[in-house]
């Protein structure tokens, strides 16, 4: 069933807490319902497809129509001795996935826990957290063209995946919609361990490592760093890691011996945006209703009303002095709309 609503608030649909509005908003069931919205479109429409807002900044109403998915279900469409492949609807939630994997005893996407979002926009965004992404699980992705409302299956390759980016958000952004993502997850899971202090935090809780053991310190690990976004308005990580040249990481090195970083290859390196943040003073700081979150400087949170305005005014302020004082600019993970 179509569901059509005009002057719709978007505060359930952005984890922000923005108070604005889309001019219209239409949720679908399935692929037909969605090609049925597709066709109805005049040729100049202005549409988004958005899942729960937890990577977008509305910075004002939305002037157009906002789709969003109600495509649910999980399939079983390949198994083999080693791995099954799960057929996810769009409009799953994705820890509700997560949380259905580990109970089946299936490994991958356990490091990815309380991550908040819709299966869709894993697919999109490539999703990631300690060490693992969802290019590593991904093996298709369904979609519809909006142009042509024909039904089209990426491969991962062809998603060109890379640290949050893929096809969708880069050259056919706004042009295909997700409806079905496949995932492949090993019967015999391998366990992703060494980043951050995952495994110094199993063996605090008595060492087991199991799969439900890994997602419960996952979540512990979140909710200890990240806010609550029902408690303060916020999308979790703002900024993504910045990925240098080795020479230009080493030349920082001298200046700060203690500069945390994670080798890309043998001619790159990650650094952490958040201690780069932090070493600019930001942490903890406010400017106007929007601030920098107290306990992990690469989220920003709305303290309170704070305006899409007021929080774009605050990541130009941080990514700025990050700018002065490293020589590297940090680029927002978040997408303004």
């Amino acid at each position: 069933m179509i569901n059509t609503y005009t002057d719709f608030s978007l505060l359930a649909y952005n984890t922000f807490g923005m108070d604005v509005q889309a001019a219209r908003f239409m949720e679908y069931d399935s692929v037909e319902e969605l090609k049925e919205i597709l066709a109805s479109f005049s040729p100049d429409e202005l549409f988004l497809q958005i899942g729960r807002g937890s990577n977008l900044l509305f910075t004002g109403n939305y002037p157009g129509t906002l789709l969003h998915s109600r495509i649910r279900g999980c399939e079983v469409v390949r198994e083999d001795e080693e791995a099954v492949w799960l057929r996810v609807g769009a409009g799953v939630v994705w820890d509700d996935m997560v949380a259905y994997c580990v109970g089946k005893g299936w490994g991958g996407a356990e490091n990815l826990s309380l991550i908040p979002g819709e299966v869709g926009a894993s697919a999109v965004q490539n999703i990631g957290a300690y060490g693992v992404e969802a290019k590593d699980l991904i093996t298709e992705v369904g979609t519809v063209e909006a142009a042509t409302r024909k039904e089209r299956s990426f491969t991962s390759e062809e998603c060109a995946y890379a640290y949050r980016k893929s096809i969708f958000k880069e050259e056919l952004k706004g042009q295909y919609i997700v409806t079905h993502v496949t995932y492949r997850l090993d019967k015999c899971p391998v366990f992703h361990l060494d980043y951050g202090n995952i495994r110094a935090e199993l063996e605090r809780q008595g060492g087991e490592i199991t799969l439900q053991a890994v997602r419960k310190v996952i979540i512990a690990i979140r909710q200890s760093k990240l806010p609550d976004p029902a408690v303060q308005g916020n999308a979790g990580s703002f900024f993504m890691n910045p990925v240098i040249e080795r020479a230009r990481y080493e030349a920082l090195l001298e200046e700060y011996p203690s500069m945390p970083h994670y080798v890309v290859d043998e001619a790159h390196v990650k650094i952490p945006a958040a201690w780069m943040i932090e070493r600019c003073g930001w942490k903890g700081r406010s400017l106007g209703r929007a601030g920098v979150h107290d306990k992990q400087a690469l989220v920003l949170v709305n303290r309170g009303g704070a305006t899409g305005a007021e929080v774009m005014m605050l990541s130009q302020a941080v990514r700025q002095s990050v700018k002065d004082k490293f020589g590297i600019d940090i680029r927002p993970e978040v997408n303004f709309i």
